[in-house]
């Protein structure tokens, strides 16, 4: 429920009652694990989902079950184990099973909702019918765009989408405007290597991509990037770009074990050449990395699951519930 903060404090601010249903557990696979949640108002408005569409509108009817009749109710969608449809809903197409509860939203989750939507961590613990449950959300993981050209501006739209608080960085006022980037958690008018030189808190969750195509921008930036604790430095580039940036970077003191860690020419191969997919092949790239996952197609890994379930989820997901 927490990652639908944006949407559902409007709500709350106008009074709309809202319900929300929450995933508590995953037998076997799921679209969706652990804590994800889909809400709904009193006028059958839908917000976030907790499956692949294959349950949603029996999540629907729940949640407005809990909005006429009040209190809260739990529920079992997909198969049983011995491959029965559970009454409640249509079975999960990948064959699992999501356990649900659905409760109303009232004021006293409202500290929670605003921290998430500034970007903060948060959690929230709900008092269902005397079974406490314990929301989490993370904050999100960053990227910071160093440049402001039309690569960064496809990059900050693609990477807001995919979860990310974005920083745009560049020297040049003109280009870092919030018409140019709506989506930007944050923009910056300053030398890139000056911004990263005092980068708060950065760790394994930050990504840096340089775009700024200038060599003396980009060495100073690169140099100062590869030297502090984030999980991801990347720098776009042709081939010979690259190279020559290698040798001046060497040139100015940057060891071979610092060198790499860059991720350069930057992003994966997807055969795309636009901004919106070059920056595709960027975030997929980061995703990738920040998950030590191969990026080979589905088809091609061994084994049967897809999905993580319950116990597989990991302390920095996005999203987590815990029955106390």
């Amino acid at each position: 429920m927490l990652e639908l903060a944006a949407d559902l404090v409007p709500l709350l601010d106008a009074g709309v009652p809202v319900a929300a249903v929450t995933v508590t557990r995953v037998v076997r696979s799921a679209p969706r694990g652990v804590g994800a949640s889909l809400a709904v108002t009193r006028d059958a408005r839908v917000l976030g989902s907790i499956s692949g569409g294959c349950v949603e509108s029996d999540a629907v009817m729940l949640g407005l079950d809990v909005l006429r009749t009040g209190g809260m109710r739990r529920a079992r969608f997909g198969f049983t184990d011995d491959g029965a449809v559970t009454p409640i809903a249509a079975g999960l197409a990948c064959g699992g099973a999501v356990d649900v509860v659905a409760y109303r939203l009232d004021e006293t989750m409202r500290p929670a909702l605003e921290d998430v939507r500034a970007g903060r961590e948060a959690t929230l613990r709900l008092d269902l019918d005397g079974d406490p449950l314990d929301l989490h959300r993370i904050a999100p993981p960053r990227l910071v765009i160093l440049g402001a050209g039309e690569h960064a501006a496809a990059l900050c739209r693609l990477g807001a989408a995919a979860g990310f608080a974005i920083t745009v960085c560049d020297d040049w006022a003109l280009l870092v405007t919030r018409e140019r980037f709506p989506d930007a958690t944050e923009l910056v008018v300053a030398a890139p290597h000056e911004y990263l030189a005092g980068l708060p808190s950065p760790d394994a969750r930050t990504a840096v991509c340089v775009l700024t195509h200038d060599e003396r921008l980009d060495v100073p930036a690169l140099r100062t990037a590869l030297r502090l604790p984030v999980g991801f430095v990347g720098a776009m580039g042709a081939r010979a770009t690259v190279a020559r940036r290698a040798a001046l970077l060497r040139g100015a003191g940057v060891t071979d074990a610092e060198l790499s860690r860059l991720h350069s020419p930057l992003g994966l191969d997807l055969g795309g050449s636009t901004p919106e997919e070059t920056a595709l092949s960027v975030i997929a790239e980061i995703v990738a990395s920040r998950n030590a996952a191969g990026a080979r197609p589905l088809r091609e890994l061994p084994g049967t699951r897809l999905h993580l379930v319950a116990d597989d989820t990991a302390p920095e997901s996005s999203c987590a519930v815990r029955s106390a």
